[in-house]
This record gives C-alpha cells, sequence and structure tokens, in this order.
C-alpha cells in the first residue's frame, strides 16, 4: 500500500563521502568512531551503520545495549560502543553480541563480570572503555587523587582494582567528553586534556596499559584538535579514537565566538566537502482559494488581509514539524518559499502559495533540503524553535519513513 507522503531521504554516498574526508582531517595515526546512536541522529540506523562500515569505519557509537544489538544485526563485523554503558540486567547482551561497554561506576563492572562469568568468557575477552569526568559532571569517574590520610581508596583506584588479571574484563579504553569543543579559544578543552592526562599517568601507574584513548568530537576534530590528541594518546603509549557526529550528517557544529580569519584550515576546508545527508519532504495534499477576512487554522491564529490561495501539506507536529514554526517559517514548493500560515497541527500544515503559480495536488514540499535554488538547514529549523539541529533530527517522527537514495 502506498505511504502517506512524508518521508526523510538518506544519501548514502554523501555519509561515505563525509566519513572519507573526515578521515583525511584525522591523518592515519588517529581512528574514527561513527557515531550512530538516536537511530544515526533520526537519519536510520538501519540506513546510516551499514554505509559508514563501508566507507571504512570499524568503530560505531550507540547510545544503548538496545541500538548496539540492533547494529550488530547490521554491521557484523564491526567494533560496536555502548556510550551509555549497561544497565542492570543487559551485561549479558553486551557478551552475547560483542559489544564494547564504557563504564564509570562499580556496579556496571559487577553486571559485566557477572554475565562474562556466567558466560564462560576467557580471562580478559570481555573489552571495557572506562570514561573519566573531567569536568562536565554528567558521567565518568572523577580522576581527583585524594590526600594520603583519606581512610579508603579513590574512586579511579577502585575502578582500576576490578581490572584483575584473572577478570574476563579487559581494560581497553580511556574516554572522556570535551563539553566545549566548539568554543573558539579552545581554553574549557585545553585544560579537560590537561586533568586527562594527569588520570592517564594514574592509570599507567596502576599497572594498565589500554589501547584506546576515546575522545573528541565533531567540533573537536574539525577544529584541528586530531593532532594534540594523537599527541596526548602516543604520550601514554596507546592510539586516538575520535567519535564524529553531526559532521558524518553533513553539518558543521558553529563555533562560539565565530573564529577571526584565519580559521583552522580543516574547518575552513570542511565547509566546502561536507555535504548535508538528510532531506525531508512531503506533497500538497490539496488547494483551495480564500477571501479576505478567512481565518486559517485552529483558534484562527491567521487572518486573510486579501485573497490567498493556500496549500494543505501533509506534515505536521506528529511528524516533528515544531508546533511553534506556525506564522513564522517557511517550506519550499516550486523552487519557493511558501510561509506556514495557521497553527501547525497533528498531521497537517498550511502554506501560502498565493504568489507562486501552478501549484497543484502532488507537489512536492521540502521541509528541510534543497529546491530550486532554494535551502532550508536544520540550522535554520533549530533558529526558529529555539533549539539545535541534533533536536530537529532526532524528532523527526518514527512514522516518517526513512528511504535511502
Amino acid at each position: 500500500m502506498p505511504m502517506r507522503p512524508c518521508w526523510v531521504e538518506i544519501s548514502t554516498r554523501r555519509l561515505e563521502e563525509n566519513f572519507r574526508f573526515l578521515l583525511t582531517l584525522a591523518a592515519s595515526h588517529v581512528e574514527l568512531l561513527a557515531i550512530v546512536k538516536a537511530d544515526a541522529y533520526g537519519h536510520s540506523l538501519r540506513i546510516c551503520a551499514p554505509a559508514a562500515v563501508r566507507a571504512g569505519a570499524r568503530w560505531l557509537g550507540v547510545a544503548s545495549v538496545e541500538e548496539g544489538v540492533a547494529a550488530r544485526a547490521m554491521c557484523p563485523e564491526a567494533r560496536i560502543l555502548v556510550i551509555s554503558g549497561a544497565f542492570p540486567g543487559q551485561g549479558a547482551a553486551v557478551v552475547e553480541h560483542g559489544l564494547t561497554a564504557v563504564a564509570w561506576e562499580p556496579w556496571q563492572l559487577d553486571e559485566l563480570e557477572g554475565a562474562a562469568r556466567a558466560a564462560g568468557a576467557a580471562a580478559g575477552s570481555v573489552p571495557v572503555h572506562l570514561e573519566i569526568d573531567t569536568g562536565m559532571s554528567r558521567q565518568g569517574v572523577s580522576p581527583e587523587r585524594l590526600s594520603s590520610e583519606a581512610q579508603e581508596a579513590d574512586a579511579l583506584v577502585r575502578i582500576l582494582e576490578r581490572f584483575t588479571p584473572g577478570s574476563p574484563l579487559r581494560l581497553e579504553g580511556v574516554m572522556t567528553h570535551l563539553f566545549a569543543a566548539d568554543e573558539a579559544d579552545g581554553a574549557v578543552t585545553a585544560m579537560q586534556l590537561e586533568r586527562l592526562d594527569a588520570a592517564l599517568g594514574r592509570v599507567g601507574e596502576a599497572g594498565m596499559l589500554p589501547e584506546w584513548l576515546n575522545v573528541g568530537n565533531s567540533a573537536a576534530l574539525l577544529a584541528g584538535q586530531a593532532e594534540k590528541i594523537a599527541g596526548l594518546a602516543a604520550r601514554h603509549g596507546m592510539k586516538a579514537l575520535l567519535r564524529p557526529g553531526l559532521a558524518l550528517y553533513g553539518l558543521i557544529p558553529q563555533f562560539n565566538p565565530q573564529f577571526e580569519p584565519p580559521e583552522p584550515p580543516s574547518l575552513t576546508v570542511a565547509r566546502a566537502r561536507l555535504r548535508p545527508v538528510l532531506s525531508w519532504k512531503t506533497r500538497v495534499a490539496s488547494v483551495r482559494s480564500i477571501p479576505a477576512g478567512a481565518v486559517v487554522g485552529y483558534n484562527g491564529t491567521f487572518v486573510a488581509t486579501e485573497p490567498m490561495r493556500l496549500a494543505l501539506v501533509a506534515v505536521g507536529y506528529a511528524d516533528g514539524l515544531d508546533r511553534r514554526l506556525g506564522n513564522r517559517f517557511s517550506l519550499l514548493v516550486r523552487g519557493a518559499r511558501a510561509p506556514l500560515v495557521g497553527r501547525v497541527s497533528m498531521d497537517q500544515a498550511v502554506v501560502d502559495v498565493t504568489g507562486i503559480p501552478g501549484v497543484e495536488v502532488g507537489d512536492e514540499v521540502v521541509i528541510l533540503g534543497s529546491q530550486g535554488g532554494e535551502t532550508i538547514t536544520a540550522f535554520d529549523l533549530a533558529e526558529a524553535t529555539g533549539t539545535i539541529p541534533w533536536e530537529i533530527f532526532t524528532r523527526i517522527g518514527a512514522r516518517v519513513s526513512r528511504i535511502a537514495v
């Protein structure tokens, strides 16, 4: 049966090209992990995870064990990192599906170790990435060393002691989140990397030799931080693993404040090379003419001041089109901007096509993407609704079909 005409098109070619370009910024001594969490930022895990692997990604990043299990079914050879860790009762799935969990709490290690022993896992066969909190205060173990008078070992020591030679768990990586990599002066990132350096020293003191230093997002990569992170990794006998997300899908994070010329060369090149992967479209369902004085939509928030021609389009807030966009944003019809008039309904919206000749039922309408010489970006939608592009993508409803093109 034909589907309701509200869909998203995903360009796998662009995604693959974006990943290969990002590899050139990372250089040969840095590995990239493709972030495909939250259904690949709303782009479709089913479509994007295999595309990233085809482009050369050996690592995929997901938020949950459930996402990891789904990714494993599609990408049997990929390394899959569960960034938010395992929850109680999920350790068995981590072990069964060969996932790599991030951990920072003792109970998480209990969960993983218990599941590994129950499965008869060999010593050191279950990899774990330990997250260090370098200032975000969200997840991660505190790296601070307590005074010698402290009655019990500090948090980092307690965690490291769990990786005993006979344990099935292996400390494969250390990671942190750079929470201000999009701040152009880099001061916060420098502070975080200093704290991470000290923590890595403590890991070495404990006799641990993790393979991967897992740190850095799209902003860090585009701002030219890959060399610095790789240097930090090398000082501790590790390899660097960066985690691009937004850039993989063709968007460049907005740096604050904006770089004054000259901006990092990596960012300049990225502006020319990265291309958006997602387009969001619908169609005109009906067209009507209304007289001056007619009201449009719920509660009559729009009143026509002159005769108008209106097009009903098959998209609403249940699809992810923010209700606040009514009377303040435009969609693209026949290559022109058609203002949304009246409130956005749950399943429909109305646009003004008075000044666009020839609009008829079945015409394609672009919500996010390009048509003719006009383009609507995720940044445009985010600015109009007071949010960020990540949320624009992940708000697109599950009932909106994702189609690989």
